[in-house]
């Protein structure tokens, strides 16, 4: 399982259209996930040891995030013949079992992966309420083991950022995680 970092902040990019089945049985696309403020765009999966140790984090931060107008996405686009843990129905059980208050949705053909670019998981985009990069960093200072939930919240307070400002912060830490797992051909 290679780790890796995810790149720079490329400000100001555009966020990728997508249409996408959800967990909840219905297809979202990206204006359905814009928040007033901004949006969350989150890939993550169902077996990745990061994104387990942050499973918590994750629906804390964006339950108030949404709360300052900022919503969120997450999108698991992992081979699944190789990786049947991360399935679509294995999808639905830990989207019931955290709670999600976000839509958990499915990029069978990992097209969506790779126009944003998303190289890990997880693997965060923060963008401002025109729908710009603002934010390509990590969680926090969290790696594969559980941490104290009392640490700097950074994806938190950059998306505060961008949703009263529009700007993200100039300084980001890149998340690390494992790789996205790209189906062969």
């Amino acid at each position: 399982m290679a780790s890796l970092e995810t790149p720079v902040c490329d400000f100001g990019k555009p966020a990728p259209d997508f249409s996408l089945p959800g967990t909840d049985g219905r297809i979202w696309t990206l204006q359905d996930c814009q928040g007033p403020q901004g949006l969350l765009v989150m890939f993550i999966c169902n077996h990745c040891p990061y994104v387990k140790a942050i499973q918590d984090r994750i629906v804390r931060d964006t339950r108030e995030l949404r709360e300052l107008g900022v919503y969120s996405v997450a999108i698991m686009s992992n081979d699944t013949v190789n990786y049947p843990d991360d399935s679509f129905d294995n999808m639905k059980g830990v989207a019931e079992r955290w709670g999600y208050p976000f839509p958990y949705l499915y990029d069978e053909t990992q097209a969506v992966a790779r126009a944003y670019g998303a190289v890990c998981t997880p693997d965060f985009f923060g963008y401002n309420n025109r729908l710009e990069l603002q934010y390509r960093g990590r969680l926090d200072a969290s790696r594969r083991e559980v941490n104290p939930p009392d640490l700097p919240r950074e994806l938190f307070d950059a998306m505060k950022q961008v949703a009263a400002t529009g700007k993200g912060p100039e300084q980001q830490i890149p998340g690390i995680g494992c790789s996205i797992k790209w189906r062969d051909g």
